[in-house]
Order: C-alpha cells, then structure tokens, then sequence
C-alpha cells in the first residue's frame, strides 16, 4: 500500500474552522481547538437565541399594546379578549405598529371592539 500524508487534509480543515471564527477574540481565532470549542458554543447559542427571540418579541409587542391601551382605560387581556369575540383576527405584531405608527387606526379598532 502507498503511504498516505494527511498534511494537505489537516490544513484545509484547520483553514476552514479557524475562517469561521476570523473575528473571534484572543486564542479563539488563532489555535484550533480553542476556535472548534467556540464555534461549537455560538453555534448552540445561535440556536438557542433564534428561539427566544420570538418570545421576547411577542412580549414587547404585547408591552406597546397595553401602553397604548392605558389612554383607553382597558388593560390588554380585556382587549385581547374583545378581539376574539368580536372575530378580529389581527396579530400582536400589527397592532403594536399600529399602536405607535398609526394611533388613529389603533382608536379604530379599540371603538370597534368597545
């Protein structure tokens, strides 16, 4: 059997992880293993956030939702609520931005379901 030399194979896997990590701080961007264990953390982190990012978004849309109703004198899961009954099918997203771009569209649809 001919000898086989890996040389070429570890470099181009070196290259292509140490790539990625290119605007890493410290060892993190310069030693192998250092840049394998820190790809691997952002990576389950990335994950991790792209999950919770939904959550805290609806949260904050649910935040400008009930700040615009305090001038209404109704608290958000009565609102909430009024929608549903009423077949309103607009989502969290929708009336924060029309709670902050268009107020008058937003006393609209809270005359309506009142």
């Amino acid at each position: 059997m001919t000898r086989v030399k890996r040389g070429t194979t570890k470099n181009k896997k070196r290259k292509r992880i140490l790539k990625k990590t290119k605007g890493y701080r410290h060892r993190r961007n310069s030693h192998k293993r250092a840049a394998k264990e820190a790809l691997t953390k952002a990576g389950r982190d990335a994950y991790r956030d792209r999950k919770r990012k939904k959550r805290v978004m609806r949260r904050r849309w649910q935040v400008i939702i009930n700040a615009a109703l305090s001038d209404y004198k109704l608290s958000y899961s009565q609102f909430i609520h009024q929608l549903k009954e009423n077949g309103i099918e607009l989502d969290r997203k929708v009336l924060s931005r029309l709670a902050q771009n268009k107020p008058e569209a937003f006393s609209a649809i809270v005359e309506k379901v009142t």
